[in-house]
């Protein structure tokens, strides 16, 4: 029987060539830390709110390192779990990565990737030393004609060996991520904020206190019985959280997010697919591309898929998604996210899923269409009050060079205010469409126009 050779270019594949963004490697490595927190919360090792994720970042040396404190790797185990490829025991459905092959990320990005783990009870601590340096150079030599398969690239840059562990550490349980000698154009890797700000849209991290809207999903969720998976993640001591917020700034001034408005999305057998929220705003504007939280992101266990403009193109218009701040939570076990975790494979209930994302997106852009014909009207209704003032102040002032001057503005006045009494007609329609989402966007506009009343 004919052996087959993987060459090794496909380590290439699964590590420089596999993600766009280099800030993936934080997702990938929080990812497995966190279905080892799910592990040892079942086996009763540690509870959840002592669980936790930390990544420090030392600049001066280059050095990324992450732990967790969930289960760690059995020493006897150490070997088979880090060494092979895509050949993982966790389970399609059950866990967050299945793949086996995420931990491979850091190889591009770094001179040395060191694993280590401690496992409770065991006087050794595990550790895996990756010449991430050496495999570029042998990937390197294979692409120049000296070939090399995948395999004997790995036996030449892996190292394993077993430390012993200090007495006071026999019944610790961790397991440590090291990036060493991080690449110069790499550097955004070690950048606090960016990370930080990555990670707040990226991670399955709380939502910030200051979100006040917070309580209201937190509410859904158990009234519905639904799960949102949250951990306890840390950069450099500071924990991070969703950075939602209840304001926003538009090409026309600042919104509000005045309440929060849920979607649940079911197969045909009714077995729930994905649920979601939106912000509910007056929609007066395309919300300024600098605003972090803009868009509906699309997740699974509450890890991004995608960016925040991955559901762009089931609106009808392309800036359609950047009204909107929201989230999709997919829970339906089908619903897999591809190996670079930017989108879902090919199946029925993807297809199903598509649909019914069309069709709520349609149900969004009229909405965000009523919401800036709102904002028109009630421009309208403003500009006409401050041009009415401004003839009789004209008019007071002896402003006018003659009568006929004089009755074209009093006649461009008429004009502005049959329009602005139009939009009136048109807000009262729409007010007694007893509209909930409509009612609350037309009060808003009331409530400013008393507020500035009351200023003036």
């Amino acid at each position: 029987m004919s052996e087959y050779v993987f060459g090794a270019n496909i380590l290439e594949n699964l590590t420089t060539g596999m993600y766009q963004d280099s800030r993936v490697i934080y997702r990938e490595y929080i990812q497995n830390a966190c279905d080892q927190i799910d592990k040892a919360v079942n086996q009763g090792l540690l509870d959840k709110d002592e669980a936790k994720i930390e990544i420090n970042l030392d600049k001066d040396e280059r050095v990324i390192l992450i732990e967790d404190n969930a289960t760690g790797i059995k020493s006897e185990d150490f070997i088979r779990t880090l060494g092979n490829i895509a050949d993982s025991d966790k389970r399609l459905g059950e866990n967050k990565g299945f793949r086996g092959i995420g931990r491979l990320c850091g190889l591009a990005y770094c001179k040395t990737l060191k694993f280590k783990a401690k496992y409770k009870g065991e006087k050794v601590i595990s550790v895996m030393t990756c010449d991430a340096e050496k495999m570029r150079g042998l990937i390197s030599e294979s692409e120049s004609g000296k070939k090399y398969s995948a395999q004997e690239v790995l036996n030449k840059i892996y190292k394993f060996e077993q430390i012993p562990a200090d007495k006071s550490e026999i019944n610790s349980h961790w397991f440590k991520v090291e990036l060493i000698n991080i690449n110069q154009e790499n550097f955004d890797l070690l950048d606090f904020l960016g990370v930080k700000n990555y990670l707040a849209f990226n991670a399955p991290v709380p939502y910030q206190n200051s979100f006040i809207y917070r309580s209201e999903i937190y509410s859904y969720i158990k009234e519905k019985g639904f799960k949102l998976d949250e951990y306890n993640i840390y950069i450099d001591g500071e924990q991070i959280f969703k950075k939602y917020e209840t304001k926003y700034k538009t090409s026309k001034g600042e919104d509000d997010i005045l309440g929060l408005k849920f979607q649940e999305f079911y197969d045909e057998n009714k077995n729930l697919i994905a649920w979601g929220w939106i912000g509910v705003s007056c929609f007066k504007a395309v919300i300024d591309k600098d605003c972090l939280m803009r868009g509906i992101r699309l997740r699974k266990d509450n890890i991004q898929i995608g960016n925040q403009d991955t559901l762009q193109k089931f609106f009808k218009e392309e800036r359609g998604g950047h009204y909107f701040i929201g989230e999709i939570f997919c829970v339906s076990p089908d619903l897999i996210p591809n190996s670079q975790r930017d989108y879902f494979n090919e199946n029925i209930t993807r297809f199903e899923f598509e649909k019914q994302l069309k069709n709520y997106f349609e149900y969004l852009y009229k909405l965000y269409r009523e919401g800036s014909e709102i904002s028109s009207d009630f421009s309208k209704i403003d500009q006409a009050a401050k041009k009415e003032l401004e003839l009789e102040e004209k008019i007071k002032s002896g402003d006018f060079i003659n009568n006929k001057q004089k009755e074209q503005a009093i006649a461009e006045l008429d004009k502005i205010k049959s329009d602005a009494e139009k939009a009136e007609a048109r807000i009262s329609r729409k007010k007694n469409l007893n509209n909930e989402i409509t009612i609350r966007i037309i009060a808003q506009y009331e409530r400013d126009k008393e507020h500035e009343a009351g200023a003036d």
